[in-house]
């Protein structure tokens, strides 16, 4: 994939996914702009691939502005930046609700807006969003987060259905459970790895950057004739409903289940 003479913008850009992304984009080429938090130091995370850096806090819709303006007009857009945070529904304080949904909807939809307000003038034009598996299903202790997943999927078909006529295509990444800074924890314990890549059919966790080589297909001209639609990234978590694992001879070695022939 080849993105000389590309412009594209990255939140949530500067860890985990957001980060394996833009340097992604970099290495084939592309002009990358970091938009995140100053605590998540964009600006030395933009310096250690060749890209740039705007401190934005997708909950500001003024901060988002103002980091689209001192950016060049993007190509490409990539709506990563999230959170979660583990509480049971009857459990989940107002706080967490309000913030999950700030951040991961409402920021979602406002990076849209304004990035599409910028690129329709151009008629031409790429919006990957970062969802989840749990866009489609119901993990328990996640209400917030999984409400705010599967309402990103709105916001695609919508987008997707207004965006067309301007030649603007917009796509969802749908990720399993990626090693990354917020799943650090369940990659550390053995234990719980034993039991949830039992059912995922390759029988290991993900890696942010094999969610960023989605993401760049989804943005890029191979992806033309692509618009509206989910990219599930879960080593086949999706589809393997009642498990994949578990026969004689198969074996957890702490980081993934291996089958012998």
């Amino acid at each position: 994939m080849n993105f000389q003479g590309k412009n594209a913008v990255v939140t949530g850009g500067a860890n985990g996914i957001g980060l394996a992304i833009s340097r992604s984009i970099a290495a084939a080429g592309g002009s990358v702009w970091i938009f995140d938090l100053a605590s998540e130091n964009p600006v030395e995370a933009a310096r250690s691939i060749g890209a740039q850096a705007c401190i934005a806090d997708v909950t500001d819709r003024q901060s988002l502005e103002r980091a689209f303006d001192n950016a060049v007009v993007p190509d490409i857009v990539a709506v990563n930046a999230g959170i979660s945070g583990l509480a049971s529904l009857t459990e989940t304080p107002p706080a967490l609700w309000n913030r999950t949904l700030a951040v991961n909807l409402t920021g979602a939809f406002d990076t849209v807006q304004v990035a599409a307000a910028r690129m329709k003038p151009r008629r031409q034009g790429s919006i990957v969003l970062t969802a989840s598996t749990n866009s489609f299903d119901g993990e328990a202790d996640l209400i917030a987060y999984n409400a705010s997943k599967a309402g990103l999927l709105g916001i695609l078909h919508t987008a997707a259905n207004e965006l067309g006529p301007y030649g603007i295509r917009i796509n969802a990444v749908c990720p399993g459970l990626i090693r990354t800074r917020l799943t650090a924890s369940s990659f550390s314990n053995p234990a719980v790895l034993s039991e949830y890549f039992k059912h995922i059919a390759l029988g290991r966790g993900g890696e942010p950057e094999e969610v960023a080589q989605a993401v760049m297909f989804l943005a890029s001209d191979l992806a033309s004739y692509i618009t509206g639609t989910t990219l599930v990234v879960d080593g086949g978590q999706m589809a393997a409903k009642f498990g994949t694992w578990g026969q004689a001879t198969d074996r957890f070695d702490e980081q993934r289940w291996t089958r012998d022939v």
